[in-house]
């Protein structure tokens, strides 16, 4: 066999799998992926059989189909107060990790730097190298993860092309604040640096708190990739479809990678998302809807020894743990998986550059007795 040479020498399997495997092995509860463990709206899913049996099973356009980016260009005019071209500026996609990649690969040139924060979703590193780009990595400030401002403006360079930003934040469960848009409008005024935005846990906040959205923001969203997930607001994460809205210019460039790698997304269910998001109280309850698990699982927790961070949104808490135990984040994680039957996923494994603060990541969006019998199983470490 000819010799390979990889793209990506330093990625090998996701902590994600491999937790999840060691779960299956041991039958513990998984709390370490970020997926429901109830079932999705089952008018939904009436939604797309019906569009299947009406013959909407062939390619749809390659942008999306129209009927659902009309719906999501009036969706985020209710939001956001944003006016969104649905014909030049949203497409739609298998996932918002393919929108993230797409928004990437359309833009970034060999030795164009992108300002990343860690700990951070694991795609966006890879997504970045393959690109031939320089990832520059900037931590959030731990215990309570803020973004150092002052940070970010000292690794601004003429190479820098593009700022990431993730809220709600994947895995500490931070959101944005208008001090973190402030301190970012400062930073990037008067030069070309973009903006990609991960904003697939967009109506998962918690406490009333707004989602600091880059669409309510005109100047913001003059250069950003917002990127979204379908499969977070309908608790169908392996639907795999989401989309992307950009300025008309930025959005044709993504297109061009677009059209040749899946060219379009699934018709059926594209087709019952247009009908389905007109329910405008099934995304605007989803908040309280999760917050009630956090809240419950958070009163669970205080029978155990670890101590909970805040949560502000997304599917995730932290845990902290370095109080009764030395353990490595991934040690530990696997250990209690073991011994104790629940998976959970070490922070560390959201960092690039090493970091062990002894804290664990997990996924609240399950069911109560999911969560009694986690807490159950933890009492006893």
């Amino acid at each position: 066999m000819p010799p390979v040479v990889s793209k990506l020498p330093d990625v090998g399997t996701t902590i994600f799998t491999e937790m999840s495997v060691l779960a299956r092995e041991y039958n513990a509860v998984n709390l370490g992926q970020g997926f429901p463990d109830f079932d999705m709206n089952k008018e939904l899913i009436a939604k797309v059989n019906e569009a299947m049996q009406k013959g909407y099973n062939q390619y749809a356009h390659m942008n999306g189909y129209i009927p659902l980016r009309e719906v999501l260009a009036d969706k985020i005019e209710h939001l956001y107060d944003a006016a969104i071209n649905p014909d030049t500026e949203i497409t739609i996609t298998p996932g918002g990790t393919y929108a993230i990649y797409t928004a990437l690969t359309s833009i970034l040139q060999p030795g164009d730097e992108v300002i990343i924060f860690q700990p951070g979703y694991d795609s966006y590193i890879p997504n970045v190298v393959i690109n031939g780009a320089v990832p520059v990595l900037i931590p959030l400030r731990y215990p309570d993860y803020h973004i150092d401002w002052e940070a970010v403006r000292s690794a601004i360079s003429s190479r820098t092309r593009m700022i990431m930003l993730n809220s709600p934040h994947n895995p500490t469960g931070k959101i944005l604040r208008q001090e973190d848009i402030e301190a970012l409008r400062s930073i990037i005024k008067e030069t070309d640096i973009l903006i990609l935005s991960d904003e697939v846990y967009e109506h998962i906040l918690f406490d009333t708190l707004p989602h600091q959205s880059m669409l309510r923001y005109p100047d913001l969203s003059a250069r950003s990739f917002v990127c979204f997930s379908f499969g977070k607001i309908y608790h169908c994460t392996g639907w795999k479809i989401g989309y992307c809205i950009a300025p008309a210019a930025l959005m044709q460039e993504f297109r061009k990678v677009h059209q040749f790698n899946c060219f379009s997304a699934d018709t059926p269910k594209q087709v019952a998302l247009a009908s389905f998001l007109k329910q405008k109280e099934q995304y605007e309850s989803l908040g309280s809807f999760i917050q009630q698990k956090r809240d419950y699982f958070i009163s669970l927790m205080k029978g155990t020894k670890f101590r909970m961070h805040a949560s502000y949104g997304s599917y995730f808490i932290l845990g902290s743990y370095g109080h009764f135990s030395d353990e490595s984040e991934k040690d530990f994680a696997v250990r209690i998986t073991k011994e104790y039957g629940v998976a959970s996923i070490p922070v560390s494994a959201f960092y690039h550059i090493p970091t062990d603060n002894k804290v664990l990541r997990f996924c609240f969006c399950k069911k109560e007795e999911t969560l009694e019998k986690v807490a159950d199983r933890l009492k006893n470490i």
